[in-house]
């Protein structure tokens, strides 16, 4: 690297810098590399999935817009996709697999005949570059959702369907969590809602609740399989009412042993997701977090730094919360490069996770201690001006990742090499 003795000459000066507030950067680095972050196969292909030649997104609550050329179509397209990406992000992270994404090899296997060997392609890639896998089921672009409800559906037909189709899935993430040596979070999210007000609410949320005590009937164990459910305020189609709301997940989760899955941009634009993990974790032992961005009615936006995750970061940290809260990418953008999305947001959720590893926790903690709420208010402004950048470039440098100033070469060179010439 050309730039290497100004990187490290940067990072001397703001390691002093920091010292001086009772800030070691040497650990902040150190603790950030045990941070592993499952980063989310759907943005790849713009949620289309394997079980056609010509799968594309088909509603259920959710949609991608865009058309940026050379998104996988294939599993081995979307892995090459991913290895370009984990190079970009420094750290040794995850992949979060829906089931639309199996290797089918040309037959049509439906959602409730999916198992664990249309998976093996995954799992062994997985095992080769040292990754751990996370696993969800789809209850979208589907046909029998097309109605609306799948888990919480008056149709027993229905029901009984998706009901299968989630206890497979769990099977797929117990195999996965058994091989890897390590638990496989599930995570279910259902598009059931309606797109006007309705008149019953209770019957919906009752069947959903009989539905998830089926498919959860089924236990593993927490060494192999971690179950969470993930709520929303609403969908498209779904505007007026969700079944599966985060008060009706809250007391599920809580008084089934689950985790509860906050997917920042599943809430109201001026709610504070950042301070309910703190509430939660009172009376949960983990949570599961998608780190997306909301942006007016819509949640899946790519993250960047900004406030929310800023402050969801900042939660996380100062109470050493990392194993605590399980960190999962959760966002879709066909306009722009997938590749380019993926690194943007992983990057940007590690960058907010170190700024707050930096901040000068003892001083702020004797700060309000005393009662000394301006030393404090001085402090937080301080540590946004603080040279956090310097020790980003040092840490990218040192895990032999590109600094910032080089990654959209490195996105475009992929792009024009690779990505374009996909046909």
């Amino acid at each position: 690297m050309a730039y290497k003795d100004t990187v490290e000459k940067m990072y001397a000066i703001a390691k002093e810098q920091f010292a001086e507030l009772g800030v070691d950067t040497e650990s902040a680095m150190k603790r950030l590399a045990n941070v592993s972050v499952s980063l989310h196969c759907w943005q790849g292909d713009d949620v289309a999935g394997f079980e056609t030649p010509d799968a594309s997104l088909a509603g259920g609550g959710i949609q991608v817009t865009g058309n940026h050329p050379g998104k996988a179509r294939s599993a081995d397209e979307l892995r090459m996709d991913f290895e370009k990406a984990l190079s970009l992000v420094p750290g040794n992270h995850r992949i979060n697999l829906h089931a639309i994404y199996g290797e089918f090899k040309g037959r049509r296997v439906d959602r409730n005949e999916v198992k664990a060997s249309h998976f093996e392609g995954w799992m062994d890639w997985a095992n080769k570059n040292n990754l751990k896998l996370d696993f969800n089921p789809t209850l979208f672009s589907h046909p029998k959702a097309e109605a609306g409800f799948t888990l919480s559906s008056k149709n027993p037909g229905i029901r009984n369907f998706w009901i299968e189709h989630v206890k497979r899935c769990r099977r797929i993430t117990n195999h996965i969590g058994a091989r890897q040596n390590s638990p496989s979070i599930h995570n279910l999210w259902i598009p059931d809602g309606f797109k006007d007000s309705p008149f019953d609410c209770w019957g919906h949320r009752a069947i959903l609740k009989e539905s998830l005590d089926e498919v959860y009937s089924e236990s593993y164990a927490p060494e192999t399989v971690k179950d969470a459910l993930e709520s929303k305020l609403f969908g498209i189609g779904s505007e007026a009412y969700v079944v599966g709301s985060h008060e009706f997940y809250m007391g599920y989760t809580l008084t089934r042993k689950k985790l509860i899955c906050l997917d920042m941009g599943h809430f109201h634009p001026t709610e504070s997701v950042a301070d309910k993990i703190t509430a939660i974790l009172q009376f949960s032992d983990e949570l599961l977090m998608h780190i997306s961005r909301g942006v007016r009615w819509d949640s899946d936006h790519v993250p960047v730094i900004d406030d929310s995750l800023r402050a969801v970061a900042g939660q996380i940290t100062r109470y050493d919360l990392e194993k605590r809260v399980h960190l999962a990418t959760d966002f879709f953008d066909g306009s722009i490069n997938r590749v380019g999305a993926w690194t943007i947001g992983g990057r940007s959720l590690l960058k907010c996770l170190l700024a707050a590893m930096l901040e000068p926790s003892a001083n702020l903690a004797k700060a309000e201690a005393e009662g000394d709420y301006f030393a404090r208010l001085a402090l937080m402004e301080q540590t946004k001006s603080m040279p956090w950048g310097a020790v980003w470039d040092f840490y990218c440098m040192r895990h032999d990742v590109p600094l910032d100033l080089t990654i959209i070469a490195e996105i475009s060179g992929y792009e024009n090499e690779v990505l374009r010439n996909r046909k």
